[in-house]
């Protein structure tokens, strides 16, 4: 079982001195990846429910530091040499696909094939606004600026005629390490879970049924003939915190998770200690499962 940080770009650890330790000590206690979080600007009002919260708030204030998931992630490839460098998510249908093709392209290759690109479709209508982004048909466009980002990373020269998107004979280098970057889809509904199983390398539900979700996810693979089972599932879980993570991780196994997240919150004080502790009694007990 894989085990993974979530959230991992925020407060002390969102700074240049933080992320560095913050990494190294994730690092060095077996952490397989860090997982960043996202919003381009922060509205000072919003009627958009935030969906992790019962207060439909994000516990954020207007001055609150929030690094671009693509720099930070950076920052600590120069710093780390084996963790796997993830965003999760990031909000796909806000970034310019031929860019972000490019961006993530030259910092996959630069850290050795290490990143895990996290998409989502995002919730937060008024950042949309701001940014001069349709709200409308976001999903549609999430869909195509996977296609066009595979398309780039696929070959040189390359033409693309969609909804969106269109350029003919185009070519974007550095590629990826390995030809192309694990696309995982984040997002709780049952539209995530089917895109998931359509175009994604993997799925990373934030909270919901994981059993009604997964179920999704296979019959959208199978609807596109796709092998669910190569569809790799991200899930937050407390349990394997509790006082048999063996146990935890084995039931979640069992209901087709391979990585397990939990928060950064977790070591914010004292981090290397505890990360050192979390290895020693999480990563390394489950290691194996």
């Amino acid at each position: 079982m894989k085990v993974g940080i979530a959230f991992a770009n925020i407060l002390n650890f969102g700074t240049p001195d933080g992320s560095i330790q913050f990494a190294q000590a994730a690092e060095k206690a077996g952490v397989e990846s860090l997982w960043t979080v996202e919003h381009v600007i922060y509205p000072s009002s919003y009627d958009s429910q935030y969906p992790y919260d019962p207060s439909g708030q994000m516990a954020m204030a207007p001055d609150t530091d929030l690094t671009d998931p693509l720099i930070w992630l950076t920052w600590l490839a120069a710093n780390t040499s084996s963790i796997r460098l993830g965003t999760g998510i990031i909000i796909l249908p806000e970034r310019n696909p031929l860019v972000l093709a490019k961006q993530v392209g030259t910092l996959d290759s630069f850290s050795g094939g290490r990143v895990e690109l996290g998409i989502g479709v995002g919730w937060l209508k008024e950042e949309f606004e701001a940014l001069g982004v349709p709200w409308e048909r976001r999903g549609a466009r999430t869909d195509e600026y996977v296609a066009v980002m595979r398309e780039l990373w696929g070959g040189n020269e390359v033409s693309f005629d969609g909804e969106f998107v269109s350029f003919d004979r185009v070519s974007s280098n550095p590629k990826p390490l390995n030809g192309s970057v694990p696309i995982t889809i984040g997002g709780h509904s049952d539209a995530a879970a089917r895109r998931a199983g359509r175009i994604g390398n993997g799925f990373f539900p934030g909270k919901g049924d994981l059993e009604h979700m997964l179920g999704l996810v296979r019959e959208s693979a199978e609807k596109h003939g796709r092998d669910a089972s190569e569809i790799e599932v991200t899930w937050g879980s407390g349990e394997i915190m509790g006082s048999d993570p063996v146990a935890a991780a084995e039931k979640l196994k069992e209901q087709g998770v391979s990585r397990v997240i939990v928060p950064s919150l977790m070591f914010l004080n004292n981090t290397e200690e505890q990360l050192a502790e979390f290895g020693e009694r999480v990563v390394s007990k489950i290691a194996d499962i």
